[in-house]
């Protein structure tokens, strides 16, 4: 079992879609997957049409009032599970802050199921901010993948999400986390800026970039409204067939 936490401290860089929409292309590909949302604002979870029943998200396994596999609901596809959350879970911060390893909660719940193998692929989508609960989600993965959107100040903000990886020793050499690569987002086919700030980053990071770019899209952006993978939602679009592209690019590069 491979556990990747999708990560950026910057907000609105696709990092959410990416989770829903990898996680969905998987279950496709027959993977069984889970996704964990992990950020208290639930978009993944609402972008799969899921209600969180009482006490039912991530924040009531790492308060310990129940297990793992307790929390784990189906979804609307085949193959991929979801572990929910609520606005609840940011008083997690606060919770952990008086606790010994506050960074391993999260990784010491995962336990449980990297002992029975019971996925193949465990997502973590991640919050916006540099707070216990990436810190968290960044522990317990196995791999890090980093969406970036394609505007002005994205190598800026790779530089600080690289900065934090290396301070919590996520890329260091040898055992730990690593990061399995950077995916391009809202790439902008009618502008220059997009094409260049993709070859900016080529050219400081080569070789960590996917060689797929998810283009702005409005089914996209359409797809969580109702509660579905753009793959379930529009099938056909340019959205779902750079996912699908992305998805074999990812598990190319898992198996490598």
């Amino acid at each position: 079992m491979k556990v990747i936490a999708i990560a950026n401290q910057k907000g609105g860089v696709g990092k959410t879609t990416t989770a829903i929409n990898l996680a969905a292309c998987l279950a496709e590909q027959g993977k069984r997957v889970l996704l964990i949302d992990t950020d208290p604002q639930a978009n993944a979870t609402s972008g799969l049409g899921t209600t969180v029943p009482p006490d039912g998200s991530l924040r009531s396994v790492l308060l310990g009032h129940r297990s793992i596999r307790e929390q784990i609901v189906s979804t609307i596809l085949p193959h991929l599970a979801l572990i929910p959350s609520e606005l609840e879970l940011a008083t997690i911060e606060t919770e952990f802050a008086g606790s010994e390893s506050p960074l391993f909660h999260l990784r010491e719940t995962l336990r449980p199921l990297r002992e029975d193998a019971a996925y193949d692929i465990v997502l973590l989508d991640t919050p916006p901010s540099l707070g216990l609960l990436m810190a968290n989600a960044l522990a317990a993965a196995d791999l890090v993948l980093i969406p970036l959107q394609c505007e002005y100040y994205a190598l800026e903000g790779l530089s600080k999400i690289l900065d934090l990886l290396h301070k919590l020793g996520v890329v260091e050499s040898g055992a730990g986390t690593r990061i399995l690569g950077i995916l391009m987002t809202m790439f902008d086919v009618r502008t220059n800026l997009s094409q260049q700030v993709v070859e900016d980053v080529r050219r400081h990071v080569p070789e960590l970039l996917f060689q797929t770019i998810i283009p702005r899209s409005i089914r996209l952006a359409e797809a969580p409204s109702h509660g579905k993978p753009i793959t379930a939602y529009a099938p056909s679009s340019v959205g779902a067939v750079s996912y699908r592209h992305f998805c074999a690019e990812f598990l190319d590069r898992l198996s490598a």
